[in-house]
């Protein structure tokens, strides 16, 4: 049995059937595909911690090759940044004497905290890039010359970091809901 549509003659084009089984088919695939792009644009936000925090331990062993000291840096923005990136204030702060010079906006705010003798020191990110209101710490931690670890400017607990090495702050620090 054939089922045959009969068109006025002379008119082409699509039945109103025909345009919502296209627009069916595309709902099932956004569906499916936003959800994947959103894990990967949150993966791609976290990767920028992990990036400025080597570049920072770049930049700190430099300093402290010169100096004899690690240099101390107040966080940057100064207020833990949301799902929006914002901007990086670098002049007149520490990080601009210290030579950490973003280029645009940030996810995360910076910090870098120092050992009272100046031999270690913890830099930490932190952000909710999410926006679910739990926020993520990521850190790198050069234990003082007694080997302890000191706590980061915006609110890493470096305990749970494997020193000399970029990584969440602790189990739940680090990872967002993808």
């Amino acid at each position: 049995m054939e089922i045959r549509v009969k068109r006025a003659p002379g008119r082409a084009g699509f039945t109103l059937l025909e345009l919502m089984m296209v627009v069916t088919v595309i709902g099932v695939l956004a569906a499916i595909a936003i959800p994947l792009l959103s894990t990967y644009q949150l993966r791609s936000k976290s990767a920028e911690a992990k990036t400025n925090l080597g570049a920072i331990r770049v930049l700190e062993e430099t300093y402290y090759s010169e100096n004899q000291i690690y240099r101390s840096a107040n966080a940057e923005p100064a207020a833990i940044p949301g799902s929006v990136a914002t901007a990086f204030d670098s002049v007149n702060s520490d990080f601009e004497l210290l030579g950490f010079v973003p280029q645009g906006y940030v996810y995360f705010s910076y910090g870098v905290a120092v050992s009272a003798d100046g031999a270690g020191f913890t830099a930490d990110a932190a952000a909710d890039i999410d926006g679910d209101g739990f926020v993520q710490y990521w850190g790198y931690a050069n234990p003082d010359s007694s080997g302890t670890k000191v706590a980061g400017k915006v609110g890493c607990d470096p305990t749970g970091l494997q020193p000399k090495s970029v990584g969440p702050c602790n189990a739940s620090s680090g990872q967002s809901t993808f």
